[in-house]
């Protein structure tokens, strides 16, 4: 949950604390006091867009910061570990969101600076904000089917998974076919060339490494000579002349010598000495040997000069067409071999994926029709469910119908096209499912979509009676209502106020309200208060948010009640509505 939040510059709020509680929080005001800027606060908070216009006139930036405490909230907690973040001793975590005036914004988690979309994540996780904004996104079919699907838990998301994995495989062989068919004269063209291409490679057989191979024989053939007068040099140089000259005794004579003499010595310490000569003589003689090898094998070799260098020529003809050495022209074959495989348009081919797009379009079919038969089920669940809470919202006659039908198509356009239980539908991401809403206002009225049959208040409640269905299959914790109870009044704010305290026994609530009906059933009452004098233009300069103990709460109610807080009446109707909620939240509270 959200445990407290800090708002810094945002339009009329200079700095505030606003601590939450862990029910049920409401937060009033006058009228352009700045109450929406705390749903502006959490919406930041949450990854949301950032604005520079929000931030308030004369500062520099702004800055919204919310501790989170981690109870339920596994999925949270691997956000935080994975961006890296740290959480305080309490297993609580900090987050914050800056925003400067040329709009561009930081986030903090935990202490360590992250992306936007971290504080996204994590918001996915631990709260929900519902506005006016959101009414208007119930309207579209694919909301309408988030919510039966979330509705249904289970039962729809592994149906749903499965229909995902085959579709996916589905789209891409159908496509693959396609393409091959459509391009099957350009595929034979480019085919043909990496064939030929790969002949000419094959004929040659060239192996790994054996351009470098060939140039450093090809360089000692044709240097042998020189080769020769080196080596037979240095074996000279080791043995000593060839005649036996003594004048010219080698590296090994002169050692020999340098042996005897040290041998024949009366001191140890030079006496010492010659063993370690013995292991140089060792040496040189195998070095030696070594040398005449060489030279035993240095002899020209016209023939095999000649074979090299044509051999020399044909690797260079494929580095000059397919790559810069021989390990390339052979990645380069490698490559064309795959690059055929899925090049081949023969009727063969095309056959074999054409049967295996229809094995994965039944399968596909058997699939979307599970899902099918699982929203309906739980659109009946869902419906009789909402419309109970419905009764409860002074809406008693009201009925909520939930529609699932099929995506039907004529003819064959539609790439997605799908045959289902002998009906031709379209197959989207999402199954083949359109899901709509109506809603019935009486026992007798026609059952109409919700944008024709809903009013703004029944769709604030519709919406609220929805979340108080969803509420025990949903894992955010934090629920946020922005003024959803915009165009009702009377006994509906009453029920409204019920209803969102029922909410509060499973979920933390925190509500932005105008009706004191529904402020009433808060466990805590925050309120936007003006804090500086009015500008010329009537504007507030300058706001802050107080916690009201429980005389300011009367007063503040009072207020609510038509600007009666100066009377005693109002006053007196302020106290009944809490005494009456209070105890009908201690029922709720076991009390």
């Amino acid at each position: 949950m959200l445990g407290e939040m800090r708002i810094n510059g945002i339009g009329v709020i200079d700095d505030a604390l606003l601590e939450l509680d862990s029910r049920f929080t409401v937060v009033t005001g006058e009228t352009g006091a700045g109450k929406t800027m705390v749903v502006t606060g959490l919406h930041l908070l949450s990854g949301g867009r950032s604005d520079a216009s929000r931030i308030r006139a004369g500062a520099t930036k702004a800055a919204v910061e919310g501790r989170f405490a981690l109870d339920r909230a596994d999925g949270a907690a691997e956000v935080i570990s994975q961006a890296g973040a740290d959480t305080d001793e309490d297993g609580s975590v900090i987050a914050v969101r800056t925003v400067n005036a040329e709009g561009r914004s930081r986030a903090y988690l935990g202490g360590r600076s992250v992306p936007v979309g971290v504080l996204s994540q994590l918001a996915e996780e631990l709260i929900a904000v519902h506005g006016q904004h959101d009414q208007l996104r119930l309207m579209r079919s694919a909301e309408q089917r988030a919510v039966l699907d979330r509705f249904a838990g289970q039962a729809v998301a592994d149906p749903l998974a499965e229909y995902q994995r085959v579709r996916a495989e589905w789209r891409e062989v159908a496509a693959e076919l396609a393409d091959r068919t459509e391009r099957s004269r350009e595929l034979a063209q480019q085919a043909d060339m990496l064939r030929h291409g790969l002949s000419e490679i094959e004929s040659v057989e060239p192996q790994p490494g054996e351009d470098g191979e060939v140039a450093e024989r090809i360089k000692r053939l044709t240097e042998v000579d020189e080769l020769r007068t080196v080596a037979g040099a240095a074996q000279q140089a080791l043995s000593g002349s060839a005649e036996g000259d003594p004048d010219q005794p080698g590296a090994l004579g002169l050692i020999g010598e340098a042996r005897r003499r040290l041998a024949g010595s009366t001191d140890p310490a030079l006496a010492e000495l010659e063993p370690r000569l013995a292991q140089v003589n060792t040496l040189l003689s195998d070095i030696g040997s070594e040398l005449g090898s060489y030279l035993d094998g240095l002899d020209a070799d016209p023939a095999e000069l000649d074979r090299l260098l044509n051999r020399q020529a044909e690797l260079k003809k494929l580095t000059r067409k397919y790559a810069a050495d021989i390990d390339g022209v052979l990645a380069w074959a490698e490559d064309a071999r795959a690059r055929l495989a899925s090049m081949d348009t023969s009727e063969e081919a095309l056959a074999q994926l054409a049967a295996r797009r229809d094995e994965l379009a039944g399968e596909l079919a058997e699939h979307a029709a599970r899902l099918s038969q699982a929203r309906i089920e739980a659109a009946a669940r869902l419906a009789e469910a909402t419309s109970a809470e419905l009764g409860g919202l002074a809406m008693p006659q009201a009925r909520l119908e939930v529609a699932v039908r099929r995506r039907q198509i004529d003819g064959t356009d539609d790439a997605a096209a799908l045959d289902v239980e002998g009906q031709r539908c379209h197959a989207g991401a999402d199954g083949i499912d359109e899901v709509e809403f109506r809603l019935r206002a009486h026992q007798d009225g026609p059952a109409l979509p919700l944008h024709k049959a809903a009013s703004g208040g029944e769709l604030s409640r519709v919406m609220l009676a929805i979340e108080v269905v969803l509420a025990g299959a949903d894992t955010v914790p934090t629920l946020v209502f922005d003024e959803v109870d915009a165009g009702v009044g009377g006994r509906a704010a009453v029920e409204i106020g019920r209803r969102l305290a029922k909410l509060a026994a499973s979920h933390q609530v925190i509500v932005v309200t105008h009706l004191p009906q529904v402020a009433a059933y808060a466990d805590r009452h925050l309120v936007v208060d003006r804090a500086g004098e009015a500008t010329s233009d009537g504007g507030i300069t300058s706001s802050c948010v107080r916690t009201l103990d429980s005389t300011e709460r009367v007063g503040e109610l009072a207020r609510m009640l038509a600007g009666m807080d100066g009377t005693e009446t109002g006053r007196a109707h302020a106290e009944e509505l809490l005494t009456v909620a209070e105890k009908e939240k201690s029922t709720r509270d076991g009390a």
